[in-house]
């Protein structure tokens, strides 16, 4: 059982920088690949990044042309998202998740566990 709590979330203006954590409980963490997906209202979540067990690969929407950056801190529990250049359409609810498996995933169904999501929303 792993117990995700995301926060980093808030109100930021176009073109600004937000980095988001996530912190882990309850498990071995490096266990798990690590997700980022985001949800926007009257839209499905999708896959935003990955990052592997032992952080050493990562995988990004390629619709965020780089601006966002997934990395994990294996001794602290903790996975980040960091985005840059920010955008009104990057306006949603954020949310980690964990995945078993042992390759990165970009699939809401191969994550077992999933936070409660904090809010981005970027002002124009």
């Amino acid at each position: 059982q792993v117990q995700l709590v995301e926060s980093g979330g808030g109100l930021v203006q176009a073109g600004g920088s937000l980095r988001l954590s996530c912190a882990a409980s309850g498990s071995t963490f490096s266990s798990y690949v690590m997700g980022w997906f985001r949800q926007a209202p009257g839209k499905e979540r999708e896959f935003v990044a990955a990052i592997s067990r032992s952080g050493a690969g990562t995988k990004n929407a390629y619709s965020l042309e780089g601006r966002f950056t997934i990395s994990r801190s294996n001794a602290k529990n903790t996975v980040y998202l960091q985005m840059n250049s920010l955008k009104p359409e990057d306006t949603a609810v954020y949310y980690c998740a964990a995945s078993a498996r042992q390759i990165m995933q970009t699939t809401t169904g191969d994550y077992v566990y999933w936070g409660q999501g904090t809010q981005v929303t970027v002002s124009s």
